[in-house]
């Protein structure tokens, strides 16, 4: 019985290439290679794709897809839940936070996160200036976090460990005390993960959001209207 091979298409090429970039990074894409890992020449995916650069377009929007939108009324709680999904999905995809902003073709998946994410601020009674300023601080973050995490010497607690204990090594208390001191009471820790300290900086970030939202004098529903006069706030 002969095998009904995948039928090619835009989707299937574009995961495809995003599985290379996992296994790689995205240094090591290209149109050959990823010819070869769907069984055609590499020209054959022009037929599906422009062009690399609207290949990284296509990957960059299958990983917005990756990210939950927010949901539900409480919109720290939603936010919150995106945002943990966004440095869930970017560990899975290092290769993908540089390029998340950088691309200037945004697909459709990127379109309904950014548009998602607006809305859940204004609904939640964000102004519009204040929703663009609460959603750069929040991804301002993760993609930060995202960076660092993926850039360190090490993966686990064990080798958090080992790091700090070659550093203390190499220096004294007296030379840095406050570094000998975090290092010894707080990463020598047995459960220590730098990952958590990923949810106490996002807490931070939504409740200084949630007192600007309260400050600045807008109703629940984001118009920025006085509830029964339909005069515009002045604030």
């Amino acid at each position: 019985m002969t095998e009904t091979r995948e039928r090619l298409n835009r989707e299937r090429v574009v995961r495809a290439a995003i599985g290379l970039a996992d296994a790689a990074g995205i240094e090591s894409l290209t149109m050959r290679k990823l010819g070869i890992e769907l069984g055609v020449e590499a020209m054959s995916l022009y037929n599906h794709v422009a062009n690399k650069s609207d290949l990284l377009d296509g990957m960059v929007d299958g990983v917005f897809a990756e990210i939950a939108l927010p949901e539900g009324p409480d919109w720290r709680a939603a936010l919150r839940r995106r945002t943990v999904s966004a440095r869930e999905v970017l560990r899975r995809h290092p290769w993908a936070t540089p390029l998340m902003d950088s691309r200037t073709a945004a697909g459709p998946a990127t379109l309904r996160h950014h548009d998602t994410v607006l809305g859940a601020l204004r609904t939640a009674g964000f102004t519009i200036p204040l929703a663009a300023h609460a959603f750069s601080a929040i991804d301002s973050y993760v993609y930060g976090f995202a960076l660092q995490e993926a850039g360190l010497p090490f993966r686990t607690g064990e080798e958090a460990a080992a790091v700090a204990r070659t550093i203390l090594a190499s220096t004294t208390a007296t030379e840095y005390p406050h570094l000998t001191e975090l290092t010894i009471e707080h990463v020598l820790k047995p459960d220590y993960d730098y990952g958590d300290e990923f949810a106490y900086g996002l807490d931070l970030i939504l409740d200084g959001l949630e007192r600007a939202r309260l400050s600045s004098g807008t109703d629940h529903d984001g118009t920025g209207q006085d509830s029964g006069t339909g005069n515009p706030r002045t604030r």
